[in-house]
């Protein structure tokens, strides 16, 4: 795990993981996600995953890296980046259940927010296995400890 005072703008961390059709079902049942689209697979067809699992699963993968995992840090939310019309998040590809989903998560920002906290900015990347860029979310916020505990 790395304190607050490790991370230098710059740095980038890795994932990968994938997102299965029970995982995708539970998702949507857990979210009450209504999608006509989502909704209606065919029997042993791909299941196009929602961008919101993805970026639900990108989340989860970023609180679960070494570098994270154990620190105190809450997801504040996201900034829209200017270069983009103030929107955060752009899916340029769909991806499908049981594909590689390969992440890179990194620190575009950091600031002090008082004596215990402060806040990082990080920018997520996914891509496919064939390395084609699936989504980008641009300023996603995080409070984080600057001392976390032992």
């Amino acid at each position: 795990m790395k304190k607050f005072s490790e991370f230098r703008v710059g740095d980038s961390f890795y994932s990968t993981c994938s997102i299965s059709d029970k995982e995708l079902e539970e998702y949507l049942k857990f979210s009450r996600v209504k999608n006509a689209f989502l909704e209606n697979k065919q029997k042993e067809e791909e299941q196009l995953v929602s961008g919101r699992a993805i970026l639900s699963r990108m989340e989860g993968e970023f609180t679960r890296l070494s570098q994270i995992y154990g620190n105190h840090i809450v997801f504040l939310g996201t900034d829209g980046d200017s270069e983009w019309e103030n929107r955060n998040t752009r899916f340029l590809k769909p991806l499908y259940t049981d594909q590689v989903l390969k992440l890179k998560f990194t620190v575009a920002q950091k600031e002090d927010i008082d004596e215990e906290f402060g806040k990082i900015v990080i920018d997520y990347e996914g891509s496919n296995q064939n390395e084609e860029t699936i989504v980008i979310s641009k300023r996603n916020i995080y409070r984080i400890k600057k001392d976390p505990p032992r």
